[in-house]
């Protein structure tokens, strides 16, 4: 037969190797966010603009690919609100990234810090957790 080949040689070929992933590190969940780009910065507004204008669009991909164009087209002058806007948003990224890498480094890890919940949510739980111990001592 012709295309009766082993299938172990085809599975060892398929398989994924998971080596990499084993020595990633866990991600932080405090660690501010890289801020976008300026092209990115435009497409926020952009993609509102568009969508006004082609309403029953659903494509995603068309979106992006006549945004990129209209970037491409655009002169610097142009561009330039949005590379300010880009500025700001680095100059404020680099200000909390340092605020947050003197923090892990002091060993910050405050339960208040690394909680998800704000004080009022933990304190409703504790008060709630209290009202069911009164109900069953009754």
């Amino acid at each position: 037969m012709k295309g009766a080949k082993s299938t172990k040689k085809a599975d060892s070929k398929l398989t994924v190797k998971k080596t990499a992933a084993k020595g990633k590190a866990a991600k932080d969940p405090n660690k501010p966010k890289r801020p976008a780009s300026a092209f990115f910065v435009f497409m926020e507004d952009f993609r509102k603009q568009y969508k006004e204008e082609h309403p029953d669009n659903k494509s995603v991909a068309a979106v992006g690919k006549a945004g990129g164009t209209k970037w491409k087209s655009m002169s610097e002058s142009d561009k330039a609100p949005f590379v300010a806007k880009a500025d700001k948003r680095k100059k404020e990224y680099e200000k909390n990234i340092d605020v947050y890498n003197k923090k892990k480094a002091a060993g910050g890890n405050d339960e208040d810090d690394d909680s998800d919940k704000s004080k009022s949510e933990v304190n409703n739980e504790e008060d709630e957790e209290g009202s069911d111990e009164d109900e069953d001592d009754d």
